[in-house]
């Protein structure tokens, strides 16, 4: 399995709230290169933070249950999210995106450190399109077929979605296979990945797609703060409509 090839157990996803659905992405073990990378580089881990204790295991989504807004990464990072077990907390993406979500309302305060730093999302909820850490940041696309029952989960649980931000190709697509759009239209159709790109489903939810917040797009200049901000300004004028 050190291929990252399926698992020969389907992953079998609970449904009955989101606090069940997080104990089951918790205990998955069902891609055995991911669980053997996360869980190396939390026994070696890095320099500046070997005083950590790592979390090394699969990170659930996070934030409000009564959610308008969906955001749709890629994956944990290996010393951000798999380190502090929370979706983008503990590294520079995540600087980039609390601090959006502060300026418009969806966070309560501008930065995410750590599990027990008093981050609270209202309106808004994470999740990823891989639950762990992959090498290279690269997850393959048989782990990424084997991940997407908690996506899929996650649709079914948050009831009141009207706005999905798609964090990267990985991310835009992803959302778009785990809601079952992308086997109902046709190529033609699908809407494509273009950061800014907007596009309302036939069931009226607006899909938003972004650059990832990643240093290779945001130290390059690909992503600006400009580009980024007007992604959530957006997204919080289509939900502020009445």
């Amino acid at each position: 399995m050190g291929n990252g090839k399926r698992a020969a157990a389907a992953v079998v996803v609970p449904a009955a709230s989101l606090a069940a659905l997080s104990a089951s992405v918790i205990r998955c073990r069902a891609c055995s290169r991911l669980v053997e990378w996360r869980e190396r580089v939390a026994r070696e881990k890095k320099r500046e933070f070997r005083d950590w204790e790592y979390w090394g295991r699969p990170v659930p989504g996070f934030g409000d249950p009564e959610a308008r807004l969906l955001l749709v990464g890629l994956a944990p990072a290996a010393h951000g999210a798999n380190r502090t077990g929370r979706m983008f907390t503990g590294d520079a993406s995540g600087s980039w995106l609390y601090e959006a979500l502060h300026r418009v309302g969806f966070a309560n305060q501008p930065n995410s450190l750590s599990r027990d730093d008093g981050l609270h999302l209202t309106d808004c909820y994470i999740a990823a399109a891989a639950r762990c850490a992959p090498p290279a940041n690269k997850p393959t696309p048989a782990e990424l077929e084997t991940c997407r029952p908690y996506l899929e989960a996650e649709l079914r649980l948050l009831t009141r979605l009207r706005v999905v931000i798609g964090l990267g190709r990985i991310g835009h697509e992803t959302w778009l296979k785990a809601g079952g759009w992308w086997a109902r239209l046709s190529p033609r159709d699908r809407p494509p990945f273009a950061h800014g790109a907007e596009a309302t489903l036939p069931d009226g939810v607006t899909l938003i797609a972004s650059y990832h917040p990643s240093r290779q797009n945001t130290n390059t200049g690909k992503l600006t703060r400009r580009m980024w901000e007007a992604v959530f300004r957006r997204a919080r004028g289509l939900l502020d409509r009445p």
